[in-house]
């Protein structure tokens, strides 16, 4: 189901628990439909911009990745400054991120994975990671 994106900021701003495979598969499909309609302005989004505060995040970098509780392990590569987006609150921001990401993290099947993402997948990568975190950019 397309859910309704969250802007309030207290909200976004708590740490989210972590996901459970099996308890979750709803909020799954719900992030990954809210997702799919937004595609024309948004590359991941994070469950807490639903109203969830659960650790799942799904990016559409032309494929779509679910991931449940999603853990960098290791950043690498050059540590730049990126300019931002987001459905939560209006125009762009500066942050900063890393050019290539190790992350650890459970697929929707609830197979434990570990991944590394470059370039601009692991930007967005980072930026829902950031979002499971309560951090807003």
């Amino acid at each position: 189901m397309i859910k309704e994106i969250v802007k309030d900021s207290m909200f976004l701003s708590m740490k989210s628990v972590e996901a459970d495979v099996k308890e979750d598969q709803q909020v799954i499909q719900d992030l990954k439909d809210t997702l799919l309609a937004y595609r024309d302005r948004c590359v991941g989004l994070a469950a807490n911009m639903i109203g969830v505060r659960k650790r799942i995040i799904a990016i559409n970098d032309g494929k779509l990745l679910v991931m449940l509780n999603p853990e960098i392990i290791k950043c690498s590569g050059r540590h730049y400054e990126a300019e931002e987006g987001c459905l939560c609150h209006e125009g762009e921001k500066k942050t900063m991120r890393y050019e290539k990401i190790k992350v650890s993290f459970i697929d929707e099947k609830g197979v434990k994975k570990l991944q590394t993402f470059n370039g601009f997948t692991a930007q967005i990568i980072q930026h829902e990671i950031d979002h499971c975190e309560g951090i807003l950019i």
